[in-house]
């Protein structure tokens, strides 16, 4: 699929949630629960990211996702705006802080994080390999400061390396709305500056419940800022 991302979500239930997702043109995935894969065929004809424009979309609603079962997260590449809804198809653990999750769309396009910290993407253009980061003590969102190191696919081959010195600003609590619902986190943003520029994260955090409901996390220069909200826990 190149430049989009996945779209999934049972459309039986819900019309109004199948033509709020996006993505056109993929190939059928394998790790989708069974229920998705019976509604893709149908969400895809509902919705093309190309032909239905956000002004236009229907909205998900709470209702909707009340009638649903399991986690997702909605993701949203901003410069094109183009959303998707995932599922966590692989969660571990390493040596390293942090749980590593990896999200996934029905065609098999992928967004990971570790410790609610964007690490690497596939399948959306231009990825973003791999990325070195230094999380909180707690293992959730960024440390106070350090370096991030980025590998990022550039097509032909070809990889580059882009290494940015960041530091995190704690912007203290913010009630955000999440399709319907509030959350109560402290919004922390982290900014970061190397040789070829600049960049800005925002990470809104729940520490009680150890997750982060809301984040703005760059994906290299090709994918852009994805906007990364858990819309069911």
């Amino acid at each position: 699929m190149g430049e989009g991302l996945g779209m999934m979500r049972p459309a039986r239930l819900l019309a109004g949630l199948t033509a709020a997702l996006l993505l056109a043109g993929c190939s059928g995935g394998v790790d989708a629960p069974t229920l998705q894969l019976q509604v893709i065929d149908a969400a895809r004809e509902a919705i093309s990211a190309r032909t239905n424009p956000a002004a236009e979309r229907p909205p998900v609603t709470r209702a909707v996702l009340n009638t649903l079962d399991g986690t997702f997260m909605e993701v949203t590449r901003l410069r094109e705006d183009q959303t998707a809804f995932l599922y966590p198809s692989y969660t571990t653990r390493d040596s390293g802080p942090g749980e590593i999750v990896v999200w996934r769309t029905d065609s098999n396009e992928t967004v990971t994080v570790r410790g609610g910290v964007l690490i690497a993407t596939r399948g959306l253009g231009g990825d973003l390999l791999s990325t070195e980061v230094l999380l909180a003590g707690s293992g959730l969102g960024p440390a106070a400061g350090g370096a991030r190191i980025f590998q990022i696919f550039g097509g032909n081959n070809a990889q580059t390396t882009l290494t940015l010195a960041c530091e995190v600003t704690d912007l203290g609590l913010e009630t955000i709305e999440i399709i319907e619902v509030r959350h109560a986190t402290r919004h922390l943003r982290e900014q970061c500056q190397g040789s070829s520029g600049a960049i800005t994260n925002d990470y809104w955090i729940d520490a009680g419940r150890g997750l982060i409901w809301q984040s703005r996390q760059w994906a290299g220069p090709h994918v852009g800022y994805l906007r990364l909200r858990q819309v069911t826990d």
